[in-house]
């Protein structure tokens, strides 16, 4: 099924910077929108798919107790077993896609409920194919290989499936853990739901005294204002309905972390967090040399937050000042258009063919722009979906910060796109313990760019600090959320429970520790865990820290190596799920079984601290 990548949160969350009502979705220029048409001319198209999967769904009966009898009849449900699945990641494209736009669309929202049964049936009646597969012995399998070329194609799936034998169970078991995936979302999506369509914010007066609607792009967009009374405001107001809400916040919070915890004992795993790791084989070390690593070197992080209280001239620094520029005369506002010539001018060191395939994605409606009325907050890339090419979600706001998070998004968008049209099926997707290695190698590329073209020294200072605002949000902020998520789960895993008092004084404690004793900590950040959606999606948020690493060694062997590196990188967009991400890594130059790519991420964030005071010294 198609893999919606989503965006950080405070990095993406940005929407127009009016007053009033947000537009209307039809108050945009179509240039700025979503052409759905590419997967779907019409809707009644798409309806004839959903027929053709839900008549030919019982197919897979046909092939049940009958894959170990010929390397062919094997190959045959393989066929099939794809087959399914384009239509379905194709069909549910189009409905989650159709879906965001208008959260509040009945109509849409019912198709898009009408492909989550539909898969969740499928994967029902499919259920049986692995468990099956795993009844076999593994020599059987493999001279299969030698029997069927077409079979030859899954190898390296096979060999993933039986790495994980020992977590599979019983034909009936894994057919009644895969009716249970529809319930299972219900947390995620009714804390969607509910955050993005059906919460009011309060109204606040703006920097101007206009009375205007915090929303989540606006509360984003409000941390970079300059007035601290506005930021506090909106900071505050913003907070309000999560507070409110903490109870129902927390029971959906609570039960998505039990769902999690009920899977990975399901599937006899020792955690949660080997559980999540162990489905794109990544050593639990990774995770916890992540931790263990930042939490000896947060000094780094202190250091950046006590030049920036100083440099503000504040008595107390709070979490809403934390992103405010130390330069607020360097002023520029970039309206999309300029914002996408600048990325294709920093994206140049990939040379032809993938400034040519940005182009393309630029100029044919890949991307919905702006913030309108109902639409989901936040940014994302639709990932790969087989046969069409990726979407990508925005909010822009006309800010430097929005030009980042179009270059951040086209790295997934080109990722994708470049694997989509390399790999085969099987294989045409890619790991999200690599998602992220793209999409912040493209930031990095784009401010060595912009540091680079700098027309003067505060310019300089204003882009040296923009990098050190990505390492701290995408970096430490984002392992912050990993080792809460760890707690989390390691208090459902002993039996206690998630009330919203505990989660709010773990919270507390964590950030903290992470931001030193220059920070103070208000209480509306305690209720962080109530609003961030990548606290759903299962030890997703570790990975962002991990692929800054990643791509910030990938960037530096780019600029080191030239061309050799470049294909490198280039074969590694390609490579999609045909081997191990770990692997993948290996071969692209990098090593994140070894703590050396996070050591020096954080080496990256010292220096580029240094650079900064000498400048801010100078005269």
């Amino acid at each position: 099924m198609t893999l919606i990548i989503p965006s950080l949160c405070e990095n993406c969350l940005m929407a127009q910077d009016g007053t009033g009502s947000l537009p209307a979705r039809g108050e945009m220029e179509a240039k700025y929108t979503w052409n759905l048409e590419d997967i779907y001319k019409t809707a009644e198209l798409w309806e004839k798919d959903f027929s053709w999967v839900e008549e030919n769904a019982q197919a897979y009966k046909n092939f049940q107790g009958k894959l170990g009898n010929s390397a062919e009849e094997l190959f045959e449900a393989m066929k099939f077993d794809d087959e399914m699945g384009m239509k379905l990641s194709r069909l549910y494209l189009y409905s989650s896609l159709s879906k965001d736009l208008d959260l509040a669309n009945s109509e849409n929202r019912a198709r898009y409920d009408r492909i989550s049964a539909l898969s969740a049936k499928v994967a029902a009646l499919s259920s049986f194919m692995r468990p099956e597969i795993l009844s076999l012995p593994e020599e059987k399998i493999k001279s299969f290989f030698g029997q069927s070329e077409g079979l030859r194609l899954y190898r390296h799936q096979f060999d993933n499936l039986f790495r994980t034998k020992e977590h599979t169970l019983s034909k009936e078991q894994e057919e009644l853990l895969a009716m249970g995936s529809e319930v299972s979302g219900i947390p995620y999506s009714t804390f969607n739901v509910f955050t993005d369509a059906e919460m009011q914010f309060p109204v606040v007066k703006d920097t101007e005294g206009r009375e205007v609607q915090i929303s989540h792009g606006r509360y984003s967009a409000a941390l970079f204002s300059t007035d601290r009374e506005y930021r506090k405001r909106v900071y505050l107001g913003f907070y309000k309905p999560f507070r409110e809400y903490k109870t129902t916040l927390s029971t959906l919070f609570s039960g998505n972390v039990k769902t999690h915890v009920f899977y990975s004992r399901a599937r006899r795993y020792n955690s949660s967090k080997e559980a999540a790791l162990d489905a794109n084989n990544i050593p639990v070390t990774v995770y916890d040399n992540l931790i263990k690593s930042i939490n000896e070197n947060l000094e780094p992080l202190h250091r950046w937050a006590r030049i920036k209280k100083r440099a503000l001239g504040l008595d107390e620094l709070h979490i809403y000042d934390s992103y405010v520029t130390l330069f607020p005369g360097v002023k520029k506002e970039y309206d999309f258009e300029t914002g996408k010539s600048v990325v294709l001018e920093a994206l140049k060191p990939m040379g032809g063919d993938y400034i040519k395939n940005l182009r393309n994605a630029f100029d044919n409606r890949w991307i919905d722009v702006y913030e309108t009325k109902g639409k989901r907050s936040g940014a994302y890339s639709s990932g790969t979906t087989f046969g069409v090419h990726p979407y990508v979600l925005l909010n822009w706001n006309n800010q430097l910060n929005d030009v980042f998070t179009l270059a951040h998004e086209m790295g997934h968008n080109m990722h994708s796109f470049y694997t989509e049209r390399t790999q085969p099926y099987p294989y045409a997707d890619y790991s999200i313990f690599v998602a992220e290695v793209a999409s912040t190698a493209n930031e990095a590329l784009l401010l060595d760019y912009l540091i680079d073209h700098a027309q003067s020294k505060e310019e300089k200072l204003a882009l040296i600090e923009k990098y050190l605002t990505n390492i701290t949000s995408t970096f430490y902020r984002q392992a912050c959320f990993a080792e809460f998520e760890g707690m989390v789960h390691n208090k459902v895993e002993k039996g206690e429970p998630l009330t919203p008092d505990k989660l709010c004084s773990m919270y507390h404690e964590l950030t903290q520790r992470y931001w030193g004793p220059d920070v103070v900590i208000d209480e509306e950040e305690d209720y962080t865990w109530a609003r961030i959606p990548h606290f759903y999606y299962n030890f997703y948020v570790y990975q962002y820290a991990t692929g800054l690493a990643a791509s910030q060694a990938l960037v530096a062997k780019i600029k080191k190596e030239g061309q050799p590196a470049i294909d490198r990188y280039l074969e590694f967009l390609k490579s999609g799920s045909s081997d191990y991400p770990i692997n993948v890594l290996k071969k692209a130059g990098v090593d994140m079984t070894s703590k050396e790519p996070v050591l020096q991420t954080m080496s990256k964030m010292n220096e580029l601290l240094d650079e900064m005071e000498k400048l801010l010294d100078q005269k």
